[in-house]
C-alpha cells in the first residue's frame, strides 16, 4: 500500500500536456475522435462494449464516433483501484481528451477535454469545472476566479491552466485555444496525501464526538451518484445510492469517509471527496 500510494504521489505531481486540436475528415463531418491516457493501464469500454486499452485513440475514420453522447468507462488492469465511469459528448471535427491517474481513495486525478464549436468565430473560449468546484483558477498564472467558470476573448494561443484548491494538489493542464470554439475542461483533483495524513489522527479522534445535528450534503458526482457502502472501503458492499444536492445525518468520520443514514434502517459509509459537512 505504501508503494500504492507513493505512485499515486508521483502522478499527482506530474504535469500533463493535452493536444486538443481540431482535425479534418474529409468525407464524413460529423464524426469525432477519441484518446485516452491512464496510469496504470486500463481496459476502455463504451457504452458498456471494449473498444481497447491504454493508451487509445481513433486514428482512422472507420473507427471514429459519430456525434453524441457516450459512456466511457476505465477498469485498471492492475491494482486493486475503483473503475472510473463518464459521460462524455463526442462533438464533430474534435478530438476528445481523456486522462486518468489511479490511486487510493481520494487520491485519484484526472480530466476531459474537449471543443464545442461557437457562434462567435473571433472568440476563443475556455471553461472549466472542477471536483470539488470552488477551486481557483489561474491562466498563465494569472487568477481568473474560482470554478464552475466560463473565460471569453482568450487570444488563439497555448496557454497553461492551473487549479489550486486547499487539500488538494494542484492541477495543470497545457492548451491550445482555437478561435471558434470553447474549450471545455473537467478537472478531477486528488486530495493532497500530505495534508490528508496530517488530519486523518484528527478525524479518527473526533468521530466519537460528532454532534447529533451535524450534516452531510451530497456533491455533485461524474455518475450523478454517490455510492453508499457498507464499510469505510472501496472493497465493502454497496448498500445504496444518494444523489447531489441531498442531505443526511452525520453518524461518524474517519480518514476520507463519512458514516450516514439513509434511513431508519440503512446507513453507511461515502467518500468525502463527494460530500461537504455542515
Amino acid at each position: 500500500m505504501k508503494k500504492i500510494f507513493y505512485m499515486a504521489a508521483i502522478f499527482l505531481l506530474a504535469v500533463i500536456l493535452f493536444g486538443v486540436v481540431l482535425f479534418i475528415i474529409s468525407k464524413n463531418k460529423e464524426k469525432g475522435a477519441l484518446q485516452v491516457t491512464s496510469d496504470p493501464k486500463s481496459k476502455v469500454y463504451v457504452n458498456g462494449k471494449q473498444i481497447g486499452q491504454t493508451p487509445f485513440r481513433t486514428s482512422e475514420l472507420k473507427d471514429m464516433f459519430e456525434t453524441g453522447d457516450y459512456i466511457v468507462k476505465l477498469v485498471p488492469i492492475s491494482g486493486n483501484f475503483s473503475p472510473f465511469e463518464q459521460k462524455i459528448t463526442i462533438s464533430p471535427k474534435v478530438l476528445t481528451v481523456i486522462d486518468r491517474n489511479f490511486g487510493p481513495t481520494g487520491l485519484e486525478n484526472g480530466s476531459i477535454i474537449s471543443l464545442k464549436e461557437i457562434s462567435d468565430k473571433k472568440d476563443a473560449q475556455i471553461s472549466i469545472v472542477s471536483f470539488p468546484d470552488s477551486a481557483q483558477v489561474f491562466l498563465d498564472n494569472n487568477l481568473g476566479g474560482q470554478t464552475p467558470m466560463l473565460l471569453k476573448n482568450i487570444t488563439e494561443s497555448d496557454h497553461e491552466i492551473r487549479l489550486s484548491k486547499e487539500g488538494y494538489k494542484d492541477k495543470i493542464s497545457l492548451i491550445k485555444t482555437v478561435l471558434g470554439y470553447r474549450l471545455e475542461i473537467l478537472v478531477f483533483m486528488g486530495i493532497n496525501p500530505n495534508v490528508a495524513s496530517a488530519s486523518s489522527a484528527i478525524n479518527s479522534s473526533a468521530s466519537a464526538s460528532i454532534s447529533l445535528f451535524a450534516k452531510v450534503l451530497i456533491l455533485a458526482t461524474p455518475t450523478g451518484f454517490l455510492r453508499v457502502r457498507e464499510d469505510a472501503s472501496l472493497k465493502a458492499l454497496e448498500v445504496s445510492r444518494v444523489k447531489p444536492g441531498e442531505t443526511y445525518d452525520l453518524l461518524e468520520e474517519k480518514d476520507n469517509w463519512y458514516k450516514i443514514k439513509i434511513d431508519d434502517k440503512t446507513s453507511g459509509w461515502i467518500s468525502k471527496q463527494y460530500a461537504k459537512k455542515s
